[in-house]
C-alpha cells in the first residue's frame, strides 16, 4: 500500500551514519544519495519489496521537526532482531523511549515484540515482530 515513508533531518550526514548502521540490522543496504530538484539532499533506503524509507533535508528550508503521534515501524524477523535493532540505534545516537524492548500483549493483535526509540532528530521509530 505504501510506496515510501519520509522523515526530516537537520543533519543529513549524521542521519546517514545513524540509518546506515540501524537499517543494516534489517539487511537494508546503505543509502543512495539523491539531490532533489530544489538542491536538498535525500537518503533513499530501498527494500526488495518496493517500499522506500527516505530521510530528507526539508525543502522549505525550515528546521525538521517531529510529527507528534507519528511512529515509523520496521518489520523484524525475530524478537532477537527487534532487540538488536533497538540496541544498534541506541549505540549510534538514538534514544530509547517507552518501555524496554520486549513482548507486549495487544488485545486486538495478540502477542507482539516491540522496541521504540527516537533517531537523533527526534523521529519516533519502532522495531516490531509478530510471532507465528
Amino acid at each position: 500500500m505504501l510506496f515510501h515513508t519520509m522523515v526530516g533531518s537537520n543533519d543529513i550526514e549524521r542521519s546517514k551514519r545513524f540509518y546506515d548502521e540501524v537499517l543494516s540490522v534489517l539487511g537494508v543496504s546503505e543509502a543512495t544519495l539523491n539531490i532533489a530538484g530544489s538542491g536538498h539532499t535525500r537518503l533513499f533506503y530501498r527494500n526488495e519489496n518496493g517500499t522506500n524509507f527516505i530521510v530528507t533535508e526539508p525543502i522549505n528550508d525550515e528546521p525538521a521537526t517531529v510529527a507528534n503521534g507519528s511512529t515509523v515501524a520496521f518489520s523484524c524477523n525475530s524478537p532477537e532482531q527487534v532487540k538488536e535493532f533497538h540496541d544498534v540505534a541506541i549505540a549510534n545516537g538514538g534514544t530509547s523511549v517507552e518501555a524496554p524492548p520486549g513482548p507486549r500483549m495487544s488485545p486486538s493483535m495478540g502477542p507482539i515484540e516491540l522496541a521504540y526509540f527516537r533517531d537523533p532528530d527526534g523521529n519516533k521509530l519502532c522495531g516490531i515482530h509478530f510471532p507465528t
